[in-house]
Formats: structure tokens, sequence, C-alpha cells
């Protein structure tokens, strides 16, 4: 081991005092004992001293060994910093240079979601997040494998660009009814907040999958600053020159909507509609947390028929609608193969698609390096409070204080000072993220103005603090995307209720949160947050239609797999469960 950091090089002329921490040291010993042998011929007295002096060497370095550790310090803190922790470890050389992790080699691909078919510089995130996450448990399945390799070459083929592309958007350019074709799509308009717009993301996605269509995103005004490019050689954007100019304006209303054109009988519905019947060139997809009972008639069996023959069906959606896509006998097989661990779908989906940009992954890294990584133990809280005032409201965070107290998330505190130093000295970083500053203020006066009663030094954190949520502004979006991503690294999070924001940074960290219970009446629930059932996100509006039977039906209640969220008692979540 290079022990330069604490060595005292020893000069020509030897040292009166010498350092009993520094080489000279002992090679002044080791001459001592050569001169005493010389001088005394091997006497009792030469060796006597030549003793004493070995002997203290050994006592005195033994100790500096021994008290280091139990100070809380180690050997590595002189030559370099070692975070590890569950198999993950990540190593800062003495110069301050790029972590390196032991886990790097074998997890880089992330268990086979990526291929390594990119160039690595232009897009540093989504090889080197490997060094800054530990390995998850959750792997995934050889035909998710499969299945991601088939849809590349699909977006390769017909991506934008390609002549299959150009050739069907000429046809659509024209309005020639297009018929059946080589290459369908699935355009997602860039709708909502961020974490809605990363959810609906993935669930889109997972739709491409299941029904062998290609997914283009509508850019919006950040998509291209905020995420690398997904798919090899080609673009998961929608060309600026898309001949349906006017997507971004379609609502619920809006008469190219599929719900619109089965209550008004433009077509048959049904998936044996004859040759009389009209079939678009495409359809607008109104999936928002406003739909109509029309529109949910896309979550049907029957409707999937008719919407296969349509090779453009153009989205909108605010929601994570995965669930429901797992109530569809159509895909009920295919999803089973794809997932066989239910609850894992956004973990692996959101791993595969989102890779932040080198300029929001430099704000990741900057800030997981400098107050994070170092600490024995991470801990994320992220507070999202639906009030129309600002905050800080007391009641939040007493709320916070009674969730990690009863779930021993963090230490109490005393006003006494510990009394023996000598102990190993624990550190947990905590992350907060909100729009307000005030309640990571609190807690960090709390762990200043008090000790922890197990010892543990604790330190605060939060990146930013906007205030109010601005989703049409470029680095507000980038931080936080970056602020979720970070959160996604800590060991053990707190989220609240509703947030996708929370839901984002659970699915990609691959673990289950405790979720802080909306308060009523501006006092705090009892209880006041509890483990979830799965990292799963969500699903906020989903319908309460039996497609079968025709009839309304409690949908969290047809199969153990998809209950209703702990959250909202309306919304369904999937859960890796095959019995009640």
């Amino acid at each position: 081991m290079d022990m330069k950091r604490i060595r005292r090089h020893p000069s020509p002329v030897q040292d009166p005092n010498p350092d009993p921490e520094s080489d000279g040291f002992l090679r002044n010993a080791v001459s001592e004992k050569r001169a005493a042998t010389t001088a005394g011929g091997g006497s009792p007295a030469g060796l006597r001293r030549l003793a004493a002096v070995f002997a203290i060497a050994v006592l005195m370095l033994l100790s500096l060994l021994v008290l280091l550790p139990r100070a809380g310090l180690s050997l590595d803190r002189f030559v370099g910093t070692s975070v590890e922790k569950e198999g993950f470890r990540v190593v800062f050389d003495e110069e301050g240079g790029p972590p390196k992790s032991a886990n790097t080699s074998k997890d880089k691909l992330l268990g086979g979601l990526l291929i390594d078919e990119f160039d690595e510089s232009s897009c540093l995130s989504r090889y080197q997040s490997a060094m800054f996450r530990k390995v998850s448990p959750h792997i995934p399945s050889p035909y998710l494998l499969k299945r991601l390799r088939r849809y590349e070459a699909l977006h390769k083929k017909c991506g934008p660009g390609t002549e299959l592309y150009n050739k069907i958007v000429d046809r659509l350019n024209s309005g020639q009814y297009v018929g059946s074709a080589e290459c369908n799509y699935v355009v997602l308009i860039s709708y909502s907040g961020l974490g809605n717009r990363i959810l609906t993301l993935a669930s889109s996605f997972l739709y491409a999958l299941l029904t062998d269509r290609v997914l283009l995103v509508d850019r919006g005004g950040d998509l291209a600053d905020l995420f690398c490019e997904p798919f090899p050689e080609t673009s998961w954007l929608l060309p600026l020159d898309f001949p349906v100019n006017q997507f971004r304006s379609f609502e619920k209303e809006s008469p190219e909507s599929y719900g619109n054109m089965l209550k008004n009988n433009v077509f048959a519905n049904s998936g044996d509609a004859g040759p009389k019947a009209k079939v678009p060139p495409y359809i607008y997809l109104h999936l928002a947390h406003d739909y109509g009972d029309h529109d949910k008639l896309f979550f049907c069996d029957e409707d999937q028929l008719l919407l296969q023959k349509i090779p453009w069906l153009v989205l909108r959606s605010d929601n994570y609608f995965v669930p429901s896509l797992f109530l569809m006998p159509e895909y009920e097989e295919e999803l089973h193969r794809l997932f066989p661990q239910r609850d894992t779908v956004f973990h692996h989906l959101g791993r595969y698609l989102y890779h932040p940009t080198n300029s929001v992954w430099g704000l990741v890294k900057r800030y997981y390096l400098a107050y994070m990584a170092k600490a024995d133990e991470r801990v994320g809280i992220q507070i999202r409070v639906f009030e129309s005032e600002p905050g800080p409201f007391q009641h939040v965070f007493d709320q916070l204080l009674a969730c990690v107290r009863k779930e021993k998330l963090l230490p109490d505190v005393t006003p006494e000072e510990p009394v023996d130093l000598t102990a190993y000295i624990r550190s947990k970083a905590i992350l907060v993220t909100s729009l307000n500053s005030g309640y990571s203020e609190k807690l960090r006066n709390m762990y200043w103005e008090n000790s922890a009663t197990n010892g543990e030094i604790i330190s605060v954190y939060q990146p930013s603090h906007e205030e109010f949520q601005q989703a049409e502004k470029q680095m507000h979006n980038k931080k936080a995307w970056a602020e979720m991503y970070l959160l996604s690294l800590t060991d053990s999070l707190i989220t609240s209720a509703w947030s996708t924001f929370g839901y984002v940074a659970q699915g990609l960290a691959g673990v289950k949160p405790w979720i802080l219970f909306k308060p009523e009446n501006r006092t705090v629930p009892d209880p006041a947050c509890r483990r979830v059932m799965s990292m799963e996100p969500c699903f906020h509006a989903p319908p309460f239609y039996d497609c079968k039977a025709k009839r309304g039906v409690d949908t969290g209640a047809l199969v153990p797999y998809v209950r209703h969220c702990e959250d909202m008692s309306w919304g369904l979540k999937l859960v890796d469960q095959d019995e009640w």
C-alpha cells in the first residue's frame, strides 16, 4: 500500500527526532541494529538495546493501525477513498480523478438491457451509470432482451429518414388510405410535467412493443436536451416536418379522436369492420386524465383489433397506463413472458430508455461525488405538497419526522454530547428534493443543533429549490431530471403521495419506498407513511369497465397482480403476486 500521505522521507542529515510513522524511523532502527551488532560483537547489551528500539517501532505502528479504524478513519483515506455497500464499490483516486467501480465490467450493460453499440462520449451516462448504482437484484427476462433487440431492428428499418418511413409519410401527406403497411407507428405528443411525461413515454413504448409499432416522440421544447437517443443508429424524435402538423392541438373534443369517432359512428366499432367501413390513415388516442368513456375503450381487445388496421396512432396522455394493459387478455401471455416479475416493468424499461444527456449527467455526477458518494448510507426524501400556498408547512415536516422515526430511517436527536469518540462514526447523507428549501433547512438545523442518539454524523443536502413548478423552462426540467436520478442513487427512499416525480425515482432505483400519505385539513396522517407493495408507479386515472360484460367493474379486484395504490385508492398498480 502506498503510504506516501503519512511518510516523512528522511533527509541526508539524520533527523534528531525521527517520526515514528515514517520509513526513516524504521531504517534508522535497522541501521542501529547493524551498528550495535558490529560494535558489540553481538553482546547482550547491544542486543537488548536493539530489541528495545525494534519493540517501540512495532508497538507504535500497531497503535496506528488500531486507532485509525476506531476513529472512523481508514488507511484508504490517505491513498484514496472507497465506498462499498452490497457489491457496489466506487473508488476516488488521490488526485481527484474519475471514479472506478468493481462492478463496471459485469454490469455496464445492465444485465443485457443495453447493447455495446453506442459511442460512449455521445452519452456518458449510458455506460457510466453502473459506477454509481448498486447492481440491481431484478434480472430482466431473456425474452424481454430478445424483444428489445427485435424492436431495435424494427426501429432501425422504419425510423425517421429510412426509405420505408419516407414512403408511408408521403402517402399520409397525400391523404391516401394506407391499408396494410410494413411499418406502423405510435406518435407520442409531449404533454404535462416531466414526471408524467416520463411515465407516459414508458407506457407508450410498452404498447409499441406489444403491437410491433415504432415509437416516435414529439420532442416538445426539451426532450433532446434531457434524454439520449435510446435506439442505435436511428432516432426516436418525430421529424419536424411530420405532415399531421395540428397534432399538438388535439384534445378531448377533437373529431380525430378515437372516442369521438366511436361516439359519432364514423366507422364500425368492430375488428370485423367490412370493406365499406372507413378506416382513416391516422387516429388520435386521447388517454389523458380527462378522457371519456368512449376513449377508454382503447383498453378493450375488440377495439385493439380495429386499431391494428391503422398505421398511425397519435397518442396524448399524462398517465402510466401500464396496469390496464395487463388486464387485457390480448396481451396477457406476452406480458407474462416479458415480465415474469410483474412489478419490474418500469424498472427495466426506465433503465433501458432514459439516459441523461451529458449536460444533465454532469449535474448528477458532480453533485453525487461532492456530497453523497463518501457517506456510509444515503437516504432520499422527496417532498411534494399540493397546496396553493408556497410553504413550508409545519404539519408536513412533522409528518416527515413521524415517518422516519417510526420506520427508523433516521436517528433521533439529543442535546447531550457523546463522551466516547473512539468508536467508529458512521455517516449518513440525506438528499432532499422539494420546490421549497424550508424542509431541508429544518432537518439540517435539527442535526446541527443536536447530536444523533446513535452517534451518526448526518449531512443534509438539497440541490435546488425552484419554489414552484416551471415545466416550460429548460433548466428547470434539467434540474428536475437530475434530481429524480440522484434520488434513484440512494439506499432508502421516502416519497410523497400522488407524485410522479417520486414514482420515477423509485422505479429507476428498483426499491420500494416509504410513501408519505397526503395530509387532510393540514394535520399529520396516522400512520404518517407506509412501505409500498411494489416499486411500480400508480395509474392515476384507470378505466372501471368490463369489456366483455360491457358494464362497470372494480378493475383493482379482477386479478391478484393489479391492485389499488397505497396513495390513491382509485388508482391501479402492478404487484408481483399470482394469488390472493
